[in-house]
């Protein structure tokens, strides 16, 4: 990777200078930059899903749901009732227990025994919320890994800019150096000096404008891994290939992250629409209660049966039917819209994916040799005595073409890590 990242690459006898650079870049690096403790994509992906406080939270809200699921479609608790039955309000026992033969302390029990068919249903809508809660955690977990993904593939890309740009620095002091030579041999000018001076300090900006868009990905990574991310990066590994073809990510559209809700909310409706036609069903309910009279008499026991009467079904329980039945319209509408915007999401990341890496290799292959050579050339005829500004020119012209070379490897790294995360690991269509 490194490799073709910096050119080092073989083009030819004449790209040969390259080789120098890379060993100078390579022995003056630091001791700590070793791949054996460098952070790979892989090691800040797993270790931001196991520290992650996001996922954490999702973690609890499945176990809620799961625990909510296994209560789904229980009988309601029963209803204890203690009172006074027949209390005399006039006479000389007004208001007393004992004040007539028909008073009694009462103490009762009662029973509400909804139908199976809403049991069932209100059962079918929890197991519905649990599934829900469960993919909306793996969601998360895909969401924590690709924005982990960008955030590495973003500190990668800035720091091997630095390094690219930096290894330029020679060839603009070796400007510099010819143009004062050219001074002092009294074919040039103080004004070219000047130039070259100039350029070399806008190469500077650029170099620390990518060390802060470095600084700004790793703080991201930060956020994610918990920890300070000053180690290392390891190598990327190779852009160009995924996981999964473009045809098993369009086959595979309800496994990805976006649409793992969506059947549990189907269900959910389904389930609702269920409830809600079991609602013109009668409910049943039983009771009992025991009388205790005073004065000799004997106790009573009173038993009870109950049903509800759904006898205004037009404008109570057809109303939400129809309620729920729309909200199932609408659930299967937004599902089948969803997988529309996916399959959309889908193709253009690709075709995007496809596009950025052959300009990279256009780049590696092509561009960036010729931008050398073209320098290489413009020096030898400013040496020659030629005029500096085609030098300055090829120069500034070189350095954009690194500088492009290196978002465009970020940005390859980023669509790459788009389709990568787009399913869980092991997960076919």
């Amino acid at each position: 990777m490194f490799s073709r990242l910096y050119g080092v690459r073989t083009y030819g006898v004449r790209h040969t200078r390259w080789l120098p650079w890379a060993a100078t870049l390579f022995l003056t690096l630091p001791a700590w930059a070793d791949n054996s403790v460098a952070l790979t994509l892989d090691a800040a992906t797993r270790q931001a899903v196991e520290r992650a406080p996001l996922l954490e939270a999702r973690r609890a809200q499945s176990e809620s749901a799961r625990q909510e699921a296994a209560r789904a479609g229980a009988l309601p608790d029963p209803q204890l009732t203690v009172g006074i039955d027949n209390l005399a309000i006039q006479g000389p026992g007004a208001y007393t227990a004992g004040g007539d033969s028909m008073t009694m302390r009462t103490v009762g029990i009662s029973q509400v025994l909804p139908s199976h068919t809403k049991r069932l249903a209100q059962k079918t809508m929890g197991a519905a919320s649990a599934d829900l809660a469960a993919a909306t955690e793996l969601m998360t977990h895909l969401s924590i890994q690709q924005q982990v993904a960008d955030a590495w593939v973003g500190a990668w890309g800035a720091h091997h800019e630095v390094r690219m740009l930096q290894m330029l620095r020679r060839a603009w002091a070796q400007d510099v150096a010819v143009a004062q030579a050219r001074l002092r041999g009294g074919t040039g000018s103080a004004a070219d000096v000047l130039a070259a001076r100039m350029e070399a300090l806008d190469l500077e900006n650029r170099i620390d404008e990518a060390d802060a868009r470095e600084a700004q990905a790793r703080a991201s990574l930060t956020r994610w891994l918990g920890t300070s991310t000053d180690q290392p990066l390891a190598d990327a590994p190779d852009f160009s290939l995924l996981p999964h073809s473009e045809s098993d990510l369009l086959a595979g559209l309800d496994r990805q992250g976006n649409l793992l809700g969506w059947p549990a909310r189907e269900r959910a409706a389904e389930a609702a629409l269920a409830v809600a036609k079991a609602d013109k069903r009668p409910e049943w309910s039983l009771g009992m209660s025991y009388g205790s009279r005073t004065r000799g008499l004997s106790d009573m026991v009173s038993l009870q049966v109950g049903v509800s009467l759904p006898l205004f079904t037009r404008n109570r329980q057809d109303r939400g039917v129809f309620a729920r039945t729309a909200d199932l319209d609408a659930v299967h509408a937004e599902h089948e819209d969803a997988r529309r915007q996916q399959t959309e999401a889908i193709q253009a990341a690709w075709a995007q994916w496809q596009s950025l890496g052959q300009q990279v290799r256009r780049h590696r292959d092509e561009l960036l040799p010729l931008a050398e050579d073209r320098a290489a050339l413009a020096l030898a005829a400013y040496r020659g005595g030629a005029d500096i500004q085609p030098l300055l020119q090829a120069r500034r012209d070189e350095i954009a073409h690194h500088a492009d070379y290196a978002r465009m490897q970020t940005e390859y790294g980023r669509a790459w890590a788009a389709l990568a995360y787009l399913m869980p690991e092991g997960v076919l269509p």
